[in-house]
């Protein structure tokens, strides 16, 4: 009976992953040592260059992984069955509000908190960060572009231009909220959002 390899595991490197991104959302890329995330995730660190080759590579990867997991949960969000794309979009910002808390992000706001470290740290790092907001906005372009075909959306302007203003707009929130320590700044964005698609309060 011949013996074949086993087939390298994609858990080592997921959980890598995982591990760093929830880490590097509370505390930053450079603030965190690749020994922090190896010790917290159980992994030697031969096994962290077999994946990775150096840290930068490492949050390149950290970024693409994000936006994926990112992208697919907004996809979910704008098709989600029984709704207008109005509603789907409010679902989104809410989502959002709920999730971007200031005492806590769990992972889910690294955008918010490497975009301006990373850009300029790292050229790979800032394209992947690029990628997948590019990728963001154009989802919301889409999205606003099928509530003014279905009628849920009577807004004036380019939905190219609307999403571009309306992610800003929620990224600069992101960043009031930790600043303030109040959620005021994400209940401000919600009703501008409102404003700018034209939908009641």
């Amino acid at each position: 009976m011949v013996k074949t390899a086993a087939p390298e595991s994609s858990d080592t490197r997921e959980n890598i992953l995982a591990v760093g991104q929830r880490i590097m959302a509370a505390k930053g890329f450079t603030a965190v040592g690749l020994n922090e995330v190896l010790t917290t995730s159980g992994v030697p660190k031969g096994s962290f260059y077999h994946y990775f080759q150096s840290k930068e590579a490492f949050g390149e990867a950290l970024l693409t992984s994000y936006f994926n997991d990112y992208l697919a949960d907004l996809d979910k969000t704008l098709q989600q069955p029984g709704l207008t794309m109005a509603q789907r979009l409010m679902n989104y910002w809410q989502n959002w509000q709920d999730t971007q808390s200031f005492m806590d992000c769990q992972g889910k706001c690294l955008a918010v908190k490497l975009g301006a470290e990373v850009a300029d740290l790292s050229e790979a790092m800032r394209l992947a960060m690029k990628q997948g907001t590019s990728a963001i906005v154009a989802r919301l372009a889409g999205a606003i572009e099928a509530g003014i075909q279905e009628k849920s959306l009577a807004v004036h302007g380019n939905p190219q231009s609307l999403a571009e203003g309306l992610y800003q707009l929620w990224l600069g929130a992101s960043v009031l909220v930790k600043v303030e320590r109040s959620r005021q700044p994400f209940e401000s964005a919600m009703t501008l959002t409102r404003q700018v698609l034209h939908l009641p309060g």
